[in-house]
């Protein structure tokens, strides 16, 4: 007679797949990938080892998979703030914002996300998460010029640009080496941060001194 799964099992397989996510997460959040050691997150999800090799292929699929939860998190919060009142100009400088100040809130996973070394296969989630920001930005440059509060130009290349700056310009206040030294990063001055990359931005979609 062939073994049939009961539900009782798939729920229990579902729960010890979603404990071993949650602690890889908090994993990250707490000190990047890096310190995400299979041997750590076994012990965080009360699970064997060999456990976290039956959810998952290898420890770079584990990864990836955090990786697509915590982006898709924040691509969807950009979403939200491009679906708000007003002008498309407004609208993207509010999503700008919303993008800088949760990454400032949470330096690490931030930090982990833009600019920490990976394996490939995480690396190319890295490359769909900047790709997702830019399609958002993408669509939203377009509405502008047709409201006429943005000028004519490539959006999808604007886009682009947007994604870059904004990442970059925050590599350095995120990265664990410097932003204990780096006066940018401090709560006193993130407001004087966040409005600074949104000047920049803003000026190269609008073409004008803000």
């Amino acid at each position: 007679m062939a073994y049939r799964e009961t539900e009782k099992m798939r729920q229990r397989k579902a729960e010890a797949r979603q404990r071993i996510i949650d602690c890889t997460f908090q994993c990250v959040v707490d000190g990047g990938f890096r310190s995400a050691r299979i041997t750590r997150i076994a012990d965080l999800a009360g699970v064997a080892t060999g456990t976290i090799y039956r959810h998952f292929e290898s420890r770079e699929d584990l990864f990836a998979s955090v990786f697509r939860l915590a982006t898709q998190r924040e691509v969807d919060k950009v979403s939200e703030a491009l679906a708000t009142q007003g002008n498309a100009a407004i609208r993207l400088e509010t999503a700008l914002r919303q993008f800088a100040e949760r990454a400032l809130r949470g330096p690490m996973m931030a930090w982990s996300l833009i600019a920490e070394p990976v394996d490939p296969k995480v690396e190319e989630e890295r490359l769909k998460y900047r790709k997702a920001y830019a399609s958002l930005f993408e669509t939203a440059i377009r509405e502008g010029i047709s409201e006429g509060c943005l000028p004519d130009q490539d959006a999808r290349q604007s886009s682009s640009c947007l994604v870059g700056a904004i990442a970059e310009s925050l590599v350095g206040p995120l990265s664990p080496t410097q932003a204990g030294q780096n006066p940018a990063a401090t709560p006193d001055n993130t407001d004087a941060l966040v409005n600074s990359i949104i000047r920049f931005c803003m000026q190269g979609l609008t073409g004008t001194r803000r």
